[in-house]
């Protein structure tokens, strides 16, 4: 109970310093509050981004691992010519991995081309476009909204069928239903059999300059005859078992087949990668760290500047409360109570500030942005919230132990 009184009378004597003064606690909490709301949003944007990524990468294949010519991480240590004179992936090697590897769930083949041109009578529109075998859907995101998904028959005998985007839809048959009418790829006629669904503008696309929905999908093999006479570097899918963690089985039995496949001795380099999503995670991973520490930089300035601001509050607190002080202590106030009332005062002060920058960060968060949305988390509003008590605490320590010092017999004699 003396405890809560003592809480409540610091309090009050905190709010007389707060609305005592409107105009100079109003800018000596400015920095606080400039300090909270940058870190804060900088944590904030890149907590959100970050979520959204990973979530975005996991839509290409959680727990797949792809097999190809090219590494996503290039080592300074391997020449680049090396990268050059490797092997492209065959279709032949798909096939055998497709009938070896136990490790899996599923195994496709594709490849893909940035900017093709379809065409459907006088509507034409560039568009990505990927060749796929049959088990890609279980491999990586494709949600089809109206139609089917390829049969096994199509996508081995490489039929001329394919799936297209909701964008492409929209762009190339306007209000008319593209089921069963057919779209020019390169001058050659497919048959739309699937729309997929609508997923709209995400982050990692929005990077990559793509648009998930100006997307479509046709056989691999019907791919590789149009657009691979010249050079195929195909890369293979292999989505691991569930109790595969890290794909670290799966990652070693297809090391294997493919060295024994290519006929790599033991000491031979291989002249294939495996890559993981890890690679691309650990990139952005780097990316959000910089501007997490750049956040952090330019938001400690402005906190350096609102603790000053509050110390000054509090050191001007302690001089016009002295004589007050003096009588606390000469009717019994112990000096941890002079102190504590000091230091509540701060922390209430700088709390303030924070709570004015964590409003400001939510307020942010009502801004509708088409790659990602912005969430304030609650780890982030306890960060918020704990930087500012530390900032109160730091500002408040040395007056609140100078007022706890004072004597008493000197300090009712002040004026």
């Amino acid at each position: 109970m003396k405890f809560l009184r003592q809480v409540l009378e610091s309090f009050r004597f905190a709010w007389q310093a707060l609305s005592s003064n409107i105009l100079r606690t109003t800018l000596s909490l400015l920095g606080v509050t400039i300090g909270i709301f940058s870190i804060i949003a900088v944590l904030t944007m890149v907590d959100s981004m970050s979520s959204s990524i990973t979530t975005q990468l996991e839509s290409f294949g959680k727990g797949v691992v792809y097999v190809g010519k090219w590494p996503w991480e290039f080592s300074n240590s391997y020449p680049w010519w090396k990268y050059m004179n490797r092997p492209n992936t065959k279709f032949s090697e798909f096939k055998y991995l497709q009938e070896n590897v136990s490790s899996k769930q599923a195994i496709a083949i594709i490849d893909g081309r940035n900017r093709v041109t379809f065409k459907n009578g006088s509507n034409s529109m560039e568009s990505g476009l990927t060749g796929c075998s049959f088990e890609y859907d279980k491999i990586s995101d494709i949600t089809i909204g109206t139609g089917r998904y390829f049969l096994e028959r199509e996508a081995d005998n490489g039929n001329t069928v394919i799936l297209i985007g909701s964008s492409v839809a929209q762009n190339l048959f306007q209000e008319e239903d593209p089921l069963g009418q057919d779209v020019k790829v390169n001058g050659i006629k497919f048959k739309v059999i699937g729309v997929l669904k609508k997923k709209g503008k995400d982050l990692l696309n929005s990077l990559g300059g793509n648009d998930p929905d100006a997307q479509a999908y046709i056989p691999y093999k019907a791919f590789a005859n149009i657009f691979q006479k010249d050079e195929p570097q195909p890369d293979v899918a292999m989505k691991a078992l569930d109790g595969d963690a890290g794909q670290i089985e799966l990652e070693g039995e297809v090391t294997g087949l493919m060295r024994g496949v290519r006929g790599l001795k033991p000491r031979d380099e291989p002249n294939f990668s495996i890559n993981r999503l890890d690679g691309a995670t650990k990139f952005f991973e780097g990316v959000f760290l910089v501007l997490t520490i750049a956040g952090w930089v330019i938001g400690s300035f402005s906190i350096l500047v609102g603790g000053f601001g509050i110390a000054n509050i509090m050191f001007v607190s302690v001089k016009e409360r002295t004589n007050i002080i003096g009588i606390q202590k000469s009717l019994g106030a112990q000096n941890y109570f002079i102190m504590f009332q000091f230091l509540f005062e701060a922390v209430f002060l700088s709390l303030i500030g924070g709570l004015f920058g964590l409003l400001f960060v939510y307020l942010i968060t009502f801004i509708e942005l088409e790659s990602f949305d912005i969430i304030l988390t609650t780890k982030n509003i306890i960060i918020g919230l704990g930087v500012s008590s530390t900032i109160g605490i730091l500002s408040g320590i040395i007056p609140a132990f100078m007022a706890a010092r004072l004597d008493p017999v000197i300090a009712i004699r002040s004026k």
